[in-house]
């Protein structure tokens, strides 16, 4: 066995001890937020920049590798750049850093919304939540539109999505799935428009020398041996306790159905938490009953006011499925029980992913047809933040909806006597902060926040 495999610290041979990665780690962490855009440029500006720890290009290349993926690429990249410094060691602390504070903040304020959310006062604070919340995903569709849609093709593909999974309600991993394939077909017929589209802060190209060089690190280099017995060890981390709530409680328990539900999401989450949230509000409001609709937005703004992915949103909706059915434990046990269930089973697979296909990266290196399907995943994505942002906005924006079912359509009417006067007016002004004078996303979000115990203070909600 080569017990290079096993080394960190200054004796991995680029002289960065993992006390030092540790510190580095944990403020990457602590910076965290403003979604994977902020995420990403986070992580460029210090392990790219001011530690000069990895060249621009192996950065970018990773950053293209974890968006082949499913789950939160910037957490996955994380891991990816922890675990070539460090090996396993060191991507479980990058990747186990970037999550951790997420943690605690999520359940610390399910803790209070659980307990308190029906207080006046809570309830201004994530009335003016839900209104900024809409215009960071407005935000979203923008940023994530200009970089995506380069040309008809994608802008096509982008509108056949959203028509899809808003008027005729399409499964999203079906329009992910067909959305790669026309990706990568035009790829491999050699068709321009399928060029992957720039990523990085910045949009720089220059190769920054960095410790680690541009050599490929011998536990890097695939070894099928040491795939096969790392995916085992964490197919079984991931899947064991899976297996054994099914067997145990039986699949109508709330916490089967938790580590079900959100083990299928860890294997759909392409194009980022935006693109999947739609399908899992659908799912944990309508047909498990978890949620009402203005809790999944109220989850979703503490996942914005807080560090770590926005995925971590899912560690709310397992809180709040557990508390709303204990299974004769307290309900506040029960719910910390759900929330950390839904993070084990959505992150677990995040470490599989990286450290099992990482060592195979440089053979996906300028493979064309792989990046064509990235390119046409991510024009997908966009029409489906979009119906993600339509969404919210309906059940935002007004008090009553009503379901339409007209073969084949399928989708949410709203009442326009329904409007709700206040919310739409704080998300104005919202999106005229963000999008007008260019505020940053918390102080955006401390404002409308502030704005929501004002306006219940002189009674307008």
């Amino acid at each position: 066995m080569d017990t290079r495999a096993n080394q960190t610290g200054a004796d991995a041979g680029h002289g960065i001890n993992f006390g030092e990665a540790f510190r580095v780690w944990l403020r990457v962490a602590c910076l965290s937020f403003g979604g994977p855009a902020g995420q990403i440029a986070v992580m460029h500006r210090i392990l790219v920049e001011e530690k000069n720890w990895i060249s621009e290009g192996r950065f970018l290349h990773a950053l293209n590798y974890c968006m082949l993926l499913p789950g939160p690429e910037a957490q996955q990249l994380a891991t990816y750049v922890g675990w070539l410094m460090h090996r396993t060691a060191g991507g479980l602390m990058a990747g186990g850093l970037f999550i951790l504070p997420g943690i605690i903040a999520i359940m610390g304020l399910s803790y209070i919304y659980a307990a308190f959310g029906n207080v006046s006062f809570v309830e201004a604070l994530f009335f003016g939540l839900k209104a900024a919340v809409l215009t960071i995903v407005l935000e979203a569709v923008v940023r994530v539109g200009k970089r995506a849609l380069k040309n008809r093709i994608m802008i096509g593909l982008a509108a056949i999505a959203f028509v899809a999974i808003f008027f005729f309600a399409v499964p999203f991993p079906i329009i992910i799935i067909a959305a790669g394939v026309i990706g990568y077909v035009g790829a491999r017929a050699g068709r321009p428009e399928f060029a992957p589209a720039a990523h990085g802060p910045g949009g720089s190209t220059a190769v920054i020398d960095s410790m680690l060089g541009e050599a490929v690190p011998e536990h890097v280099r695939p070894n099928t041996a040491r795939a096969i017995r790392v995916g085992a060890l964490w197919l079984a981390l991931w899947l064991v306790p899976v297996i054994a709530l099914l067997l145990i409680l039986g699949q109508a328990s709330v916490f089967s159905q938790i580590a079900l539900f959100f083990s299928k999401m860890a294997l759909v989450t392409f194009g980022g938490a935006y693109a999947v949230l739609a399908y899992v509000a659908q799912q944990a409001v309508e047909h498990y009953h978890w949620l009402k609709p203005h809790e999944m937005l109220d989850g979703l703004g503490m996942a914005e006011t807080t560090p770590g992915p926005l995925i971590m949103v899912l560690q709310f909706v397992g809180f709040m499925a557990a508390y709303r059915d204990p299974s004769g434990l307290s309900p506040m046990l029960a719910a910390t029980l759900g929330g950390l269930l839904a993070t084990w089973v959505t992150f677990t697979p995040c470490f599989l992913w990286i450290f099992v296909g990482a060592p195979y990266i440089e053979r996906l290196r300028g493979n064309t047809g792989l990046a064509g399907a990235l390119s046409a995943i991510t024009a997908a994505v966009v029409g489906v933040i979009l119906n993600l942002s339509i969404w919210f906005a309906l059940h935002t924006l007004f008090r009553e909806t009503v379901p339409v079912h007209a073969f084949p359509f399928a989708f949410d009417r709203p009442v326009l006597t329904s409007v709700d006067v206040p919310a739409l007016l704080l998300s104005i002004a919202a999106a005229t902060a963000i999008f007008r004078f260019k505020l940053g996303m918390l102080t955006v979000l401390a404002g409308s926040c502030a704005a929501g115990v004002v306006l219940r203070l002189v009674g307008l909600i």
